[in-house]
C-alpha cells in the first residue's frame, strides 16, 4: 500500500508540475504590457474675505483638485485623461486621443480645450494672476466642462515652431438645451522664443523671452466670438522676469459671462515683475491687472464691469508650488442687475502640482 501511495503521489506531483508549466506558458503568451504612464495631481485652495453691501463673508475653499493620467502608447499615439473634484463628485475634465505625427501634423479627438484665447489654454493653474476668469472678459466661451468641449481638432507648429495654427469642430451646449457644433480656429506667432505644443502659459517665470500675438475666432450658426491676445515677457538678469499680457474679446451671441446679455466686449491688461533675488525658498512676484467688460442685450439695458486685482505671489517652484496674497475689487455700473453687487475680496491662495 505504501508503494501504491508513493506512486499515486508521484503522479499527482507530476500532473501538478505539468499544469503549472502550462499556466506559466499561457501567462507568458498573454502578457499585458502597460504603456508608459504617469499619474499626477494638482490642488488649489484659498481663504477669501469678501466685503459687499449685503454683508461680508469669510470662506475657506478647495478651489480645485485634479488627477491627471498620461499614457504613451506609441511614439506618435498618446492618451490623456484628467478628472476634477466638484463638490463631492468627480467629473471628467479631459479625455483625449492624441495622434502626434510631427510638429506640423497633430490630430486630437475627445474632450479638451478648443482653440480659443490664450487664457482658456493656460487655465487657472498656469495663469499669472490668482483670480482666473473673474473679470468678465477672458475665457467666456460655451463649454461642456471646465472650459472643455467634445470634438476634434488639428494643430501644428511651423517656422521653427514660432507660427502656431489650430482649428477644430466641437459640440457645445446651446440655450435650446441641445448640443450645437462650434467651429474654432486660432493663429499665433511668436516673435522671440517659440512656445511649442498645443497648450500655452500665462507666464514662463523668466525661462523664455516671449513676444506673442494671436487671433482666434469661434462660431455657431451665425453666432460668434472673436479675440486678439498678446503676451510679452522679458528675462531679467539673475532669474527675474517682466511680463505684460493683454486681450480684447467680442461676444456676439456666443458665450459671455451673463446669459441674459447676448452681446458684449471687453479687455484686460496685466503686468508683473518677478524679483530675481530669492527670499528664503522662493521668489516674490508683484502683479497688477485691470479688466473692463460691457454687457449688452441689444436694447438699452446695458451695464459695465470693472475689475482690478493686485497680487503678491511667492514662487517656490514654478507652477508646482506657489502662494498668493491678493486683493480684487469689482465694480458694476448703476444700470447693472440687482444681483451684481460691488465687492472687494482679500485672500490667500496656495497651489501645488506634481506635474
Amino acid at each position: 500500500m505504501l508503494s501504491t501511495f508513493v506512486l499515486n503521489r508521484g503522479k499527482t506531483l507530476l500532473m501538478a508540475s505539468i499544469a503549472l508549466a502550462t499556466l506559466s506558458s499561457v501567462a507568458q503568451a498573454t502578457e499585458v504590457k502597460i504603456p508608459d504612464t504617469t499619474i499626477t495631481a494638482s490642488l488649489r485652495s484659498s481663504f477669501v474675505y469678501t466685503d459687499k453691501d449685503s454683508g461680508s463673508t469669510a470662506d475657506f475653499g478647495l478651489n480645485s483638485f485634479s488627477i491627471y493620467l498620461n499614457s504613451k502608447i506609441t511614439d506618435k499615439i498618446k492618451l490623456s485623461f484628467s478628472s476634477e473634484l466638484t463638490g463631492n463628485n468627480v467629473q471628467v475634465q479631459d479625455a483625449i486621443a492624441q495622434f502626434e505625427f510631427s510638429p506640423t501634423m497633430n490630430i486630437w479627438a475627445g474632450r479638451f480645450l478648443p482653440p480659443t484665447d490664450r487664457a482658456n489654454s493656460y487655465g487657472a493653474y498656469f495663469s499669472n494672476n490668482w483670480n482666473f476668469a473673474t473679470d468678465g472678459v477672458q475665457d467666456g466661451y460655451p463649454f461642456t466642462a471646465f472650459g472643455r468641449a467634445d470634438g476634434v481638432a488639428y494643430w501644428g507648429d511651423f517656422a521653427d515652431k514660432k507660427l502656431k495654427l489650430s482649428a477644430g469642430l466641437f459640440d457645445v451646449p446651446s440655450t435650446l438645451g441641445k448640443n450645437e457644433v462650434m467651429s474654432a480656429a486660432r493663429v499665433q506667432y511668436d516673435f522671440w522664443d517659440a512656445e511649442a505644443g498645443y497648450y500655452l502659459n500665462g507666464t514662463y517665470l523668466g525661462e523664455k523671452d516671449i513676444l506673442a500675438l494671436a487671433v482666434a475666432a469661434n462660431a455657431v450658426d451665425g453666432k460668434n466670438t472673436t479675440n486678439v491676445d498678446f503676451l510679452m515677457e522679458k528675462k531679467v538678469a539673475g532669474g527675474g522676469a517682466f511680463t505684460v499680457e493683454g486681450e480684447y474679446i467680442k461676444y456676439d451671441k456666443l458665450g459671455g459671462y451673463d446669459s441674459n446679455f447676448a452681446n458684449g466686449d471687453g479687455f484686460y491688461a496685466l503686468t508683473s515683475y518677478l524679483i530675481p533675488k530669492p527670499i528664503g525658498a522662493g521668489k516674490v512676484q508683484l502683479l497688477a491687472k485691470f479688466g473692463s467688460a460691457s454687457f449688452k442685450d441689444g436694447n438699452t439695458a446695458n451695464y459695465d464691469q470693472d475689475t482690478s486685482e493686485f497680487n503678491v505671489n511667492y514662487i517656490i517652484k514654478s507652477f508646482n508650488a506657489k502662494m498668493s496674497l491678493f486683493v480684487k475689487d469689482t465694480q458694476f455700473s448703476d444700470s447693472a442687475p440687482a444681483s451684481k453687487e460691488d465687492n472687494t475680496q482679500i485672500g490667500v491662495g496656495v497651489q501645488l502640482m506634481t506635474l
